[in-house]
């Protein structure tokens, strides 16, 4: 009876030695060694050396070669140890890698199957699973973090001056009376890579005379060493390499042509530059003014249509033929035609607008003055109409 468990990876052998004596005097005894050999089972997943690995890797590799092996190991024996090597795919990384990678699932190499571009991508990271062929198979999984190397594949290229029909070509005009330190011209250029490999250096390859202008390494300015003389060509040309600092040097060529100007020319040609532009900031300045003017004869158009629709509204402040409700419900109305001052007048708990109480009455009589123009014959009418209800005792009707 085992008191422990047994784990074969700590002790796979036992030698056992059983004993049986009698209770004779003497006692007599006899003893028998037992081999126990210990089986194993898959108890022990794989196991990687290190987790994470990192790996650093060059630029434009050649694909299809390999560019990393993975190894794990397995306490176990036989096919609990046999291990077997797949990349995790489709695991939800930003950049899933693992398509262009291929691993050998037998011995861990792992393969590009594509040139990598440092100006591209600089870094991605894929997981790789060993698993085992126990019953059942278990498995660990280790990080492997890529990092591209930049490599000197990427030539400066020329921002200024601009490339047109594969040269970099400009002409600058300079006054014949600059003093010495004149900026003549910059020349700009970036290179995509990083380092050395992305440093550039500036640098006369030709130029027709070394004593008039001088080249900035560092920066490209283009400046006068002196003034000019009499003597001095009107026109100069330079040619300007550009290179970097890879451990093979790519490089680039720019043309700076100088026409050296009377300072008449100069400032005229000067002139003509200052008044294009200012004729384009007036045209904007124009176009600005009418658009703002045309919003506001709109707004103006508006407000007058307002105030005209406004005066156009009848100003008749009385109401024909009012209904009002009496007290009890009922309605009554007195209505009566007379000459003079007076049009017609209305009984009922309101008053209009613009009307008068007959003096006398006890509230519910309303006179409205008359408004219309007295015209020739003005109809007189005697009679009084009163649409009263003649059931209803308490209302009174004017005359």
């Amino acid at each position: 009876v085992t008191k422990a468990r047994l784990d074969r990876e700590e002790t796979s052998f036992y030698d056992i030695t059983i004993t049986a004596s009698d209770l004779g005097q003497p006692p007599l005894l006899a003893s028998r060694v037992l081999n126990v050999q210990v089986s194993d089972v898959n108890d022990n997943a794989p196991e990687f050396p290190q987790n994470p690995l990192e790996l650093y890797l060059m630029e434009n590799n050649d694909p299809g070669a390999s560019i990393l092996s993975v190894r794990a190991t397995d306490k176990d024996l036989n096919e609990n140890a046999d291990i077997a090597y797949n990349l995790v795919r489709g695991d939800g990384l930003q950049h899933d890698m693992s398509a262009f990678l291929n691993i050998n699932s037998d011995n861990g190499n792992i393969y590009a199957l594509k040139s990598f571009d440092f100006e591209t991508m600089k870094t991605f990271k894929f997981h790789v699973v060993a698993t085992d062929s126990g019953n059942p198979p278990l498995s660990s999984n280790v990080t492997v973090n890529v990092y591209i190397l930049d490599r000197n594949d990427n030539a400066p290229v020329i921002l200024y001056p601009i490339n047109t029909n594969g040269s970099a070509e400009c002409v600058e005009e300079v006054p014949r009376n600059v003093n010495p330190g004149y900026l003549v011209s910059k020349v700009r250029a970036y290179d995509a890579d990083i380092g050395y490999n992305g440093w550039l250096l500036f640098s006369l390859q030709e130029i027709t005379d070394h004593t008039l202008f001088g080249l900035d390494r560092y920066t490209g300015q283009v400046r006068t060493l002196r003034s000019f003389t009499e003597t001095d060509e009107a026109q100069h040309k330079m040619i300007i390499l550009i290179k970097d600092n890879g451990n093979t040097s790519l490089s680039a060529t720019a043309t700076v042509i100088v026409h050296v100007v009377e300072p008449k020319e100069a400032f005229a040609a000067s002139n003509t530059k200052n008044t294009v532009t200012s004729e384009d900031e007036n045209n904007v300045t124009f176009y600005l003014i009418i658009t703002l003017g045309s919003v506001s004869g709109l707004f103006i158009i508006s407000i007058i249509v307002l105030i005209v629709m406004q005066c156009s509204k009848p100003s008749d402040y009385t109401s024909k033929y009012l209904q009002d409700t009496n007290y009890d419900g009922t309605l009554c109305h007195s209505i009566q035609y007379r000459s003079g001052d007076k049009r017609y007048m209305l009984v009922g708990p309101r008053m209009s607008i613009g009307s008068t109480i007959v003096p006398g009455s006890n509230g519910n009589t309303l006179v409205v003055p008359d408004r219309r123009s007295r015209a020739s014959g003005e109809v007189r009418a005697q009679n009084n109409y009163t649409p009263c209800n003649e059931k209803r005792s308490n209302l009174k009707c004017a005359h």
